[in-house]
């Protein structure tokens, strides 16, 4: 008799955890499942406007199109034509060269400008937040006709303004100095973006750290080159990702200034040069492998900043 009930109390408590376990997995997979249900836009657009082309680009760049015979595929030709374009490669050297300027500048430039919003928490350095990513909401075409104009040798105040201090007939849409102008037009609409990153960062740090090294009589700058610029490399990497990226996609900046001048061909940087090889000489096939080219770089460039900083973070 007692041996009977103590094998219905085992045997009701083996039953009721299996109910349990049935319904909590049906639970997870119900909130799985809603869950997928509102990811599903992001999931379908995603899909139709990024990947969707990024396939049909691939398909195009490994054949080729001719009057006579078709198209056919050539898995390498067109790629192999790439490296030996002298116009693609110019211009890739030319955006290696001004992220390899631009880039660590424009950072800079943020990075003190989240330091010191850190500092503040006024009403004064809230307007300058948003004031600081206003350059940013600004479309880059609407931003290139600003400071074109700005620069117009013509029309625009600051060449006039270089002539009053004494500097006579300056053209700043020179061959020799329109990639400094590139990026000055870039740094403008694209510090705000980076600074806002970077000081999210930094408002997630601990404040024990700050009081404690303020009692050790640490001062501000010991602080934020010891303790606040180590804990945010994570941003910084992201934000150097993100400025690399931009830097090696330039096309509205260039193009739109390039009006201004005579100097400038559509072949300045690659994303220019693929265009004018689509929409002007029809050699959609190429375009599209020097499109996939330039991503790979991009890639490889990423992937291999996001490994070295990874393994610097092991080490430390």
């Amino acid at each position: 008799m007692i041996f009977s009930q103590g094998l219905n109390q085992r045997l009701k408590i083996t039953l009721g955890k299996g109910v349990y376990l049935v319904h909590k997995n049906s639970m997870q997979r119900k909130r799985s499942a809603i869950g997928w249900l509102f990811l599903s836009p992001y999931i379908i657009v995603v899909g139709a406007f990024l990947f969707t082309p990024l396939a049909y680009a691939g398909w195009m760049s490994i054949h080729t199109h001719k009057l006579v015979g078709g198209t056919r595929l050539a898995p390498l030709a067109n790629f192999k034509y790439a490296f030996t374009d002298a116009t693609f490669i110019s211009g890739l050297e030319r955006v290696l060269l001004f992220a390899a300027i631009q880039v660590p500048i424009m950072l800079f430039i943020a990075l003190f400008g989240a330091l010191v919003l850190d500092l503040f928490n006024t009403r004064l350095a809230k307007v300058f937040r948003i004031v600081a990513f206003l350059p940013y909401a600004v479309p880059a075409v609407f931003g290139g006709v600003i400071w074109g104009f700005l620069f117009s040798t013509v029309h625009g105040p600051l060449p006039r303004f270089l002539e009053h201090l004494g500097f006579h007939n300056v053209n700043l849409f020179a061959t020799s100095s329109f990639i400094y102008l590139v990026g000055n037009v870039v740094t403008w609409g694209c510090t705000g973006f980076n600074m806002i990153i970077i000081y999210s960062a930094l408002q997630g740090l601990p404040k024990d750290s700050y009081e404690s090294a303020v009692l050790d009589g640490a001062n501000q700058r010991q602080i934020a080159r010891y303790i606040k610029i180590p804990e945010i490399t994570g941003a910084l990497g992201l934000t150097s990702i993100f400025a690399v990226i931009t830097a090696t996609q330039l096309y509205s900046e260039p193009s739109i200034l390039s009006r201004f001048t005579n100097g400038i061909n559509d072949g300045y940087t690659p994303n220019m040069y693929a265009f004018r090889v689509a929409f002007g000489n029809a050699q959609f096939n190429y375009s599209a492998a020097l499109s996939i080219t330039l991503a790979i770089i991009v890639f490889i460039f990423s992937f291999g900043f996001i490994y070295i900083a990874r393994r610097r973070r092991l080490k430390a």
